[in-house]
């Protein structure tokens, strides 16, 4: 290899993305992804107002469409080698004003339950709203246990 390559080879690696700078909030220590993002949308005016939008600006996005996908806000879970567990969190990708094309950073927070009412593609931790009781207790049901609701008594 001559002089020339070996700095275009050098320049390729530079190129290569960086691992996100996302630490964790009670530790400090870098959290390792282990799931997809989980992307944020708003279904109400007030959701979009608590991020800067105006609410007449709100209100003409909602009426115009049903969802509004939140921009650079989304649901992970990490684990955290200090903590020794996985937890989802909230991760919001803030403009870094000093160096806008350099460095990304995030703020992390714990996800709060209201967070699950706006993802997409996740099951609900309170389950299905149309599945009834019954169904719903059938259902954690293991075994022959399930049929004792379906025995008539005599």
């Amino acid at each position: 290899m001559n002089e020339v390559e070996v700095r275009d080879k050098c320049k390729k690696n530079r190129k290569r993305s960086k691992r996100r700078a996302i630490y964790c909030p009670v530790h400090g220590c870098y959290l390792h992804s282990v799931s997809q993002k989980h992307q944020l949308f708003a279904d109400s005016s007030s959701q979009l107002q608590k991020r800067g939008v105006g609410r007449k600006n709100a209100l003409i996005l909602v009426a115009a469409k049903t969802t509004i996908s939140i921009q650079n806000e989304w649901l992970e879970a990490f684990w955290c080698d200090q903590c020794q567990q996985t937890k989802w969190y909230h991760v919001k990708k803030c403009i870094n004003k000093v160096y806008p094309q350099k460095v990304n950073i995030y703020e992390v927070s714990e996800a709060r339950p209201e967070f699950w009412q706006q993802v997409a593609g996740v099951i609900d931790p309170a389950g299905n709203s149309s599945v009834g009781e019954f169904t719903r207790r059938q259902a954690r049901m293991v075994g022959n246990k399930s049929q004792q609701d379906f025995q008539s008594s005599n």
